[in-house]
């Protein structure tokens, strides 16, 4: 009597590498048109700049929101990684702090955010991950700054984080691409202002991550 064989165990299939370059280039391509345009930029566009045919893009993205929260996380995740590669220097904190402040900056995340409004959801896991993983890494980069005595006492993350999204969006009415040449001046002017000791006393009190949650 044959003996039952067992079935051959299935391979796990895994994106081709053409696809897995698609779906970057995707994302890059709308992260700059976000930026330069808007969330509402037409689909086909971003398909042309990404060098895709219109059915690569809704194979990877099925809509809008899929998109937008894909272009969001990416560059949350970038600026992580950023803060992480300033808690790995050992050498002089504040000057890790700065290099975070102007790598953020450039991701253009200011610019990005106010995408995510009450048309989408908000409280999507994936976002939530991205924001905590930011949150508790720019924490830990002030942290250490402000125990080296070098960064003001007064100050938080939500304080650090309002101020990089405003200094690093362009004023209403200019190009935005030009507006990019001030960004890291500005930058530069405000991490003079949060160096300890504090040369002056700031009016009401530290912005909190909840109430940066909740603006």
């Amino acid at each position: 009597m044959p003996t039952a064989t067992s079935p051959a165990p299935r391979k796990v299939s895994r994106p081709r590498a053409d696809a897995l370059r698609n779906r970057e280039r995707i994302v890059t391509a709308a992260r700059e048109m976000f930026v330069e345009h808007g969330p509402d930029v037409p689909l086909d566009e971003i398909a042309r700049r990404a060098g895709v045919g219109n059915a690569t893009v809704y194979r990877n993205f099925p809509d809008r929101e899929a998109l937008v929260r894909e272009v969001v996380c990416s560059v949350m995740d970038r600026t992580a990684e950023a803060a992480e590669a300033a808690l790995a220097e050992t050498g002089d904190a504040f000057a890790a702090l700065e290099r975070f402040v102007h790598t953020s900056a450039d991701e253009r995340i200011s610019a990005l955010c106010p995408m995510i409004s009450s048309t989408f959801d908000q409280h999507h896991p994936d976002l939530e991950a991205s924001r905590e993983r930011v949150e508790r890494l720019v924490e830990e980069v002030m942290g250490r700054a402000q125990a080296a005595g070098q960064l003001r006492p007064d100050v938080s993350v939500g304080d650090l984080l309002i101020v990089v999204a405003q200094l690093s969006r362009p004023p209403a009415g200019t190009d935005c691409l030009h507006g990019d040449r001030f960004v890291h001046r500005h930058l530069q002017l405000f991490l003079d202002g949060l160096r300890a000791p504090a040369r002056s006393a700031l009016p009401g009190t530290a912005v909190t991550l909840e109430e940066l949650r909740c603006s």
